[in-house]
């Protein structure tokens, strides 16, 4: 069987790899943006969903590459905070904030907010969609808490901050493939894994 391209609508290279881990098991390649020329493109963000914006990144570059594309949209929410930043956890203390810059405004925010009130959860939300319109879309949350302190400096965004539910440490101390096995990207990736499988057997 012929391999067949996915583009993956993304910078990260961490998430491309993760991706193409699932996609190979189909015979499917993941090319990055850079990789089809599209490297300066770049979609606004401006739903208010997860879902939304998932959609709508990979909607967008399947229209200019006419090949079946993928896109990841993901973030954090933090209960005590109305579930705040979700949607807007990459640019939560402004428009080109850093990891650290959004790390500082959270723990700002959640200052006197006792340990067993820090509730959180890391979603990801993949859609992959194909140039005759079909969609697939998948989610994946872990739920765990935000930490008083930082703690590791593995991982990126807030992974130094959030430990996972049945675990004493944070993301940022976790090896990857440790934390790949557990997260919210993990989890989705195995649903959208399998949501390809029942659409190729069609």
């Amino acid at each position: 069987m012929n391999l067949r391209n996915v583009v993956i609508a993304s910078q990260n290279k961490h998430k491309i790899e993760e991706i193409n881990e699932i996609l190979k098991e189909f015979n499917m390649v993941g090319l990055s943006l850079k990789d089809v020329g599209l490297a300066s493109v770049e979609v606004i963000e401006d739903g208010l969903t997860f879902e939304e914006n998932s959609y709508k990144k990979a909607y967008e570059i399947m229209k200019l590459t006419k090949k079946i594309t993928l896109a990841d949209d993901s973030g954090l929410e933090v209960k005590a905070l109305n579930w705040e930043p979700g949607v807007f956890s990459a640019r939560y203390a402004g428009d080109n904030a850093t990891d650290e810059d959004n790390n500082e405004k959270l723990m700002k925010a959640l200052e006197g907010v006792a340990f067993e009130d820090r509730d959180a959860r890391y979603v990801s939300v993949i859609t992959m969609i194909y140039p005759d319109g079909r969609k697939l879309v998948a989610r994946g949350e872990v739920k765990g808490k935000i930490a008083l302190e930082k703690s590791g400096d593995k991982g990126f965004g807030y992974d130094p901050y959030f430990i996972p539910e049945g675990y004493d440490k944070t993301f940022g101390c976790f090896e990857m493939d440790e934390k790949n096995k557990i997260s919210h990207r993990g989890e989705a990736l195995i649903k959208l894994r399998d949501l390809i499988e029942s659409e190729e057997r069609k």
